[in-house]
């Protein structure tokens, strides 16, 4: 599907149906919050920002950003990362490193319009600050993100993760780690009805559609995972931007 297509299929009688990311009031209306337990909790708005808001950055992002698909190292392997990527940062922050790779960091001054995503998503999320941004662009179904914790230490114990959806609709996926204390004892005792409620409860799911945007909060890095899997039969574009907070000084690498 084109991303003209993609544009025209979620529109409702030829009219936008997201509200603007200024409007509180309707984005504090739809958000909702799931608590994980444990002092984790993810917050979802389905409608961040109006449907030609969200078209606007994307079609900026989608041109402008200098995209790079860099090799990474996976359980001890050279691989090609599955999406494109880039990185923004404020000065005077640690480097970020992952999987064996170091990105050059932006600056928001690089590209304007970043600033001013920046703010709405400051706007919608009151008490929440962020200094870093990656961006990813996942150009078909067969680009993914596997299971995985963003528990870097620059990010400190209870990172607040902002997670931008614009473009094609994917799918996200949480599932809780495994307790490292008597997890076979205990999957053994219990009733087979039990642990499958159980195993239902340790897992969810969300639709991150066009204008999104998901927040994970509390301790969410240090027990769950999450991914954006595969899907052969998606062929449109979409770009995500994460927004964290790095820890600065030397206590952010110790």
């Amino acid at each position: 599907m084109s991303l003209r297509k993609l544009k025209v299929a979620v529109t409702v009688g030829g009219e936008a149906t997201n509200p603007s990311p200024n409007n509180e009031s309707e984005n504090k209306a739809k958000r909702q919050t799931v608590v994980l337990g444990n002092g984790s909790e993810v917050v979802f708005i389905p409608r961040f920002v109006s449907f030609d808001q969200a078209w606007t950055w994307f079609d900026y992002l989608h041109t402008h950003i200098p995209w790079t698909r860099p090799t990474i190292r996976v359980f001890g392997r050279s691989c090609l990362q599955p999406r494109d990527t880039c990185y923004v940062a404020s000065p005077g922050l640690p480097q970020l490193v992952y999987s064996g790779y170091q990105p050059r960091a932006y600056s928001w001054d690089d590209h304007p319009p970043l600033k001013q995503i920046l703010e709405a998503v400051h706007k919608a999320l009151p008490g929440s600050s962020f200094n870093s941004l990656i961006i990813n662009r996942y150009k078909g179904g067969n680009d993914y993100v596997g299971w995985h914790s963003d528990d870097e230490k620059l990010y400190g114990s209870t990172p607040e993760i902002a997670s931008l959806s614009l473009g094609c609709e994917r799918e996200f996926f949480l599932k809780k780690k495994p307790s490292k204390t008597c997890q076979e004892s205990r999957d053994d005792q219990e009733p087979k009805s039990k642990r499958l409620k159980r195993n239902h409860a340790d897992q969810h799911s969300f639709t991150l559609k066009h204008g999104s945007l998901l927040v994970m909060r509390g301790y969410t890095q240090r027990d769950w995972m999450h991914s954006v899997p595969k899907r052969t039969k998606v062929e449109a574009t979409r770009i995500n931007l994460t927004f964290r907070w790095v820890l600065e000084g030397p206590g952010a690498m110790s």
